[in-house]
């Protein structure tokens, strides 16, 4: 049996949306199920270890939680930075913006930024005057301010890998129909099997891997010792703390929808990763490497018992 999670963490994009729908806006941990997040791991380029399925990535997962929530939007991007500037403006001017990917390491209000560092973060937009940018940003800085110059170089997102076109967001949304969140969720789970099972129909980097492969394979990484110290420094910081929290959100909703055999195999998901935490931290190369393999199976009986 999985504990629910109640503390911090780095869910941005499902705070964010959160933030974003208000009132009517489900728990952040059923959106970030819903963005089906939690159902696989990936070795993207055969080099950097993510517990996210197989060429998923933020952008569509929020497009998928908006529509499974009966929501809708507009979404927009590129041009020059002066143009996206006028679009945010204007878009404010009729509520909250969500505003992402944008580079987490050119916030210059969050302590220690100041130079990209490939990571993407999602924030809600609030207003735009003449200089500034008005925010509230999910890691932990509500109504935080950038100068325009500043925020313009962060929402460039230039090495953001999954980014198409600069300058992404979306406004105005709107409810299109009365979804509960325990029916988002049940029809989010033919979606689900189709992570769980590779979908064939993303666009991933050469070398990528997903599922059991990905987690075989960065365990022999580990174990060669060819574990780049960028992807630790990632992992340590990120990568298995959000993976453990996906996993145990999880459990949490596949047992509210009566799918309890699935519900266990999450929730042993979340402690196998969660268990990562230490060994990454310390250097323990064998227990993490045991934990990888542990894990790697695990996805397919998740797809078993939901198909």
């Amino acid at each position: 049996m999985s504990i629910p999670y109640i503390g911090s963490g780095p869910y941005c994009y499902a705070n964010s949306l959160a933030m974003i729908l208000g009132e009517e806006a489900p728990a952040p941990a059923v959106i970030e199920v819903l963005t089906g997040s939690p159902y696989g791991v990936q070795l993207i380029g055969g080099q950097l270890p993510l517990f996210d399925p197989f060429g998923w990535d933020p952008d569509q997962g929020l497009d998928a939680a908006i529509e499974l929530l009966g929501w809708s939007c507009e979404c927009s991007d590129g041009g020059s930075a002066a143009e996206a500037m006028e679009r945010l403006r204007v878009a404010c001017a009729r509520g909250p913006v969500l505003v992402g990917p944008l580079e987490l390491g050119l916030l210059l209000h969050q302590p220690g930024a100041g130079q990209a560092v490939e990571a993407d973060h999602f924030l809600v937009v609030l207003e735009v005057d003449d200089d500034t940018v008005l925010m509230h940003d999910p890691q932990g800085y509500p109504y935080a301010t950038l100068p325009i110059a500043a925020f313009v170089e962060s929402w460039r997102g230039e090495l953001i890998s999954y980014l198409k076109r600069p300058f992404a967001m979306r406004s105005a949304f709107a409810r299109r129909i009365q979804v509960s969140p325990a029916e988002a969720l049940r029809r989010s789970l033919p979606g689900a099997l189709a992570w769980l099972a590779g979908r064939a129909d993303v666009s991933v980097s050469p070398g990528t891997l997903g599922q059991a492969q990905a987690a075989e394979r960065t365990a022999e990484l580990v174990e060669q010792g060819r574990l780049d110290p960028q992807v630790r420094d990632l992992m340590r910081a990120f990568a298995v703390r959000v993976g453990a929290r996906r996993l145990n959100d999880l459990a949490s909703c596949l047992r509210s929808l009566n799918l309890r055999e699935g519900a266990a195999i999450a929730a042993g998901q979340a402690r196998i990763v969660g268990g990562l935490q230490l060994p990454i931290v310390t250097g323990d190369d064998t227990a993490l490497a045991a934990g990888l393999r542990e894990l790697a199976p695990t996805y397919e009986r998740l797809r078993a018992v939901l198909t």
